[in-house]
Protein backbone atom coordinates (compact mmCIF):
# COMPACT_ATOMS: atom_id res chain seq x y z
CA UNK A 1 0.00 0.00 0.00
CA UNK A 2 1.27 3.50 -0.85
CA UNK A 3 2.23 5.86 1.94
CA UNK A 4 -0.67 8.08 2.92
CA UNK A 5 -0.65 11.60 4.32
CA UNK A 6 -3.47 12.54 6.72
CA UNK A 7 -4.83 16.03 7.40
CA UNK A 8 -7.75 16.79 9.72
CA UNK A 9 -9.79 19.98 9.71
CA UNK A 10 -12.88 20.27 11.85
CA UNK A 11 -14.78 17.01 11.69
CA UNK A 12 -13.27 16.07 8.32
CA UNK A 13 -10.28 13.88 7.56
CA UNK A 14 -8.42 14.08 4.27
CA UNK A 15 -6.06 11.38 3.00
CA UNK A 16 -3.77 11.47 0.03
CA UNK A 17 -0.42 10.33 -1.25
CA UNK A 18 0.78 13.95 -1.43
CA UNK A 19 0.07 17.33 0.10
CA UNK A 20 -1.15 18.53 -3.30
CA UNK A 21 -3.72 15.73 -3.42
CA UNK A 22 -5.06 16.79 -0.01
CA UNK A 23 -5.19 20.47 -0.95
CA UNK A 24 -7.02 19.57 -4.16
CA UNK A 25 -9.59 17.69 -2.04
CA UNK A 26 -9.96 20.79 0.16
CA UNK A 27 -10.39 22.87 -3.00
CA UNK A 28 -13.09 20.53 -4.37
CA UNK A 29 -14.96 20.70 -1.07
CA UNK A 30 -14.76 24.50 -1.04
CA UNK A 31 -16.12 24.52 -4.60
CA UNK A 32 -19.12 22.46 -3.49
CA UNK A 33 -19.69 25.04 -0.76
CA UNK A 34 -19.72 27.88 -3.29
CA UNK A 35 -15.99 28.53 -3.75
CA UNK A 36 -14.19 28.96 -7.05
CA UNK A 37 -13.78 25.48 -8.52
CA UNK A 38 -11.83 26.80 -11.49
CA UNK A 39 -9.47 29.04 -9.55
CA UNK A 40 -5.75 28.24 -9.79
CA UNK A 41 -4.07 26.58 -6.80
CA UNK A 42 -2.32 29.73 -5.63
CA UNK A 43 -5.55 31.73 -5.74
CA UNK A 44 -7.37 29.02 -3.78
CA UNK A 45 -4.65 29.12 -1.10
CA UNK A 46 -4.84 32.90 -0.84
CA UNK A 47 -8.65 32.77 -0.60
CA UNK A 48 -8.46 30.02 2.00
CA UNK A 49 -5.96 31.93 4.12
CA UNK A 50 -8.13 35.02 3.82
CA UNK A 51 -10.97 33.02 5.37
CA UNK A 52 -8.60 31.90 8.15
CA UNK A 53 -7.12 35.37 8.71
CA UNK A 54 -8.26 35.41 12.32
CA UNK A 55 -5.83 32.51 12.93
CA UNK A 56 -3.16 32.65 10.19
CA UNK A 57 -1.44 35.84 9.01
CA UNK A 58 -1.59 35.96 5.20
CA UNK A 59 2.07 36.97 5.02
CA UNK A 60 3.05 33.53 6.35
CA UNK A 61 2.59 31.80 2.98
CA UNK A 62 4.68 32.61 -0.07
CA UNK A 63 2.56 31.81 -3.13
CA UNK A 64 5.10 32.93 -5.69
CA UNK A 65 6.13 30.75 -8.61
CA UNK A 66 9.43 29.96 -6.86
CA UNK A 67 7.83 26.99 -5.10
CA UNK A 68 6.48 23.89 -6.77
CA UNK A 69 2.78 23.19 -6.27
CA UNK A 70 3.65 20.26 -3.98
CA UNK A 71 5.91 22.35 -1.73
CA UNK A 72 3.35 25.13 -1.65
CA UNK A 73 0.59 22.69 -0.69
CA UNK A 74 2.77 21.14 2.03
CA UNK A 75 3.64 24.60 3.40
CA UNK A 76 -0.06 25.47 3.49
CA UNK A 77 -0.92 22.30 5.43
CA UNK A 78 1.94 22.89 7.86
CA UNK A 79 0.78 26.48 8.41
CA UNK A 80 -2.75 25.32 9.15
CA UNK A 81 -1.34 22.76 11.58
CA UNK A 82 0.97 25.27 13.28
CA UNK A 83 -1.74 27.89 13.74
CA UNK A 84 -4.43 25.46 14.90
CA UNK A 85 -6.55 25.47 11.75
CA UNK A 86 -6.11 21.76 11.14
CA UNK A 87 -3.87 18.88 12.07
CA UNK A 88 -1.28 17.31 9.81
CA UNK A 89 -0.93 13.85 11.27
CA UNK A 90 1.03 11.64 8.93
CA UNK A 91 3.69 12.79 6.47
CA UNK A 92 5.33 9.88 4.62
CA UNK A 93 9.09 10.06 4.07
CA UNK A 94 9.36 13.20 6.22
CA UNK A 95 12.76 12.08 7.48
CA UNK A 96 14.12 12.43 3.92
CA UNK A 97 13.63 16.20 3.82
CA UNK A 98 12.97 17.43 7.36
CA UNK A 99 15.98 17.63 9.62
CA UNK A 100 16.14 18.77 13.25
CA UNK A 101 17.85 22.08 13.87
Amino acid sequence: MADVMVFRAGEREYRGTSALEIVQALKREAARDGGGADSPLRQFLLDSLEQLRDRIPLRELDVSDRLSDEMLALSYLYLRDEFGAGELDTVPHRQQWAHPL
